[in-house]
């Protein structure tokens, strides 16, 4: 998993709220375990016509955020079902970080372990950042995660609260695996000494 410590990048505004995981990701293409690919049909049935084309009035297929890497979106962002798939799609279109007032349980945990923050603020600062995503490709804003910092085209900060393990293992780029090999010592004299007790196991 790739470490995030300061990212910056265009956000885009997505106000809706309750951007639900089906949405995000529709079941269709859910038949892979594969994490790549899945970003071509991310928001699959905004971002496309019935006949295949783009819509040219949903927000990342306009020019100026074609390039997103940061959501500002609408209350309740990843509710639905709990496919992990979602925070895949988003992570391979390019999404680094979404911004909400709140998020649904799963996803807010997957998307740490997938190497997304998701940020929670208030109402009144998700209608600040929004206002600054809305200016197009000037949409620029640092996440900066070690002094948790959103910090806007403007230069005006926001603070914003994380979970001190799940900020340390996105620092660090530790995923579930990345976190169980820091421990591999451990495990290797823990058999030994089985393998040395109960040789008959």
């Amino acid at each position: 998993m790739d470490k995030f410590t300061t990212l910056t990048a265009v956000a885009a505004p997505m106000p809706l709220i309750n951007i639900d995981t089906d949405m995000i990701i529709p079941k269709q293409f859910l038949k892979t375990i594969k994490r790549s690919g899945l970003g071509a049909n991310l928001f699959h049935e905004m971002r496309f016509n019935e006949d295949g084309s783009e819509n040219g009035e949903f927000v990342l297929n306009q020019d100026s955020y074609r390039n997103a890497q940061i959501l500002v979106a609408g209350d309740n962002f990843g509710c639905g079902s709990s496919r992990e798939h979602a925070p895949w799609a988003l992570l391979d279109f390019g999404i680094k970080c979404i911004i909400s007032t709140s998020f649904a349980d799963i996803f807010y945990n997957n998307s740490f372990k997938n190497g997304i923050l998701p940020i929670i603020v208030s109402e009144d600062n998700l209608k600040a950042l929004l206002d600054d995503a809305s200016r197009g490709s000037n949409a620029t804003l640092t996440i900066d995660l070690e002094n948790q910092v959103i910090k806007g085209p403007d230069g005006g900060e926001i603070s914003f609260d994380v979970d001190p393990f799940k900020k340390k293992c996105l620092i660090e780029g530790l995923d579930d695996i990345g976190l169980s090999m820091e421990k591999i010592d451990n495990v290797a004299k823990f058999e030994e000494k089985i393998a040395g007790d109960r040789p008959w196991v």
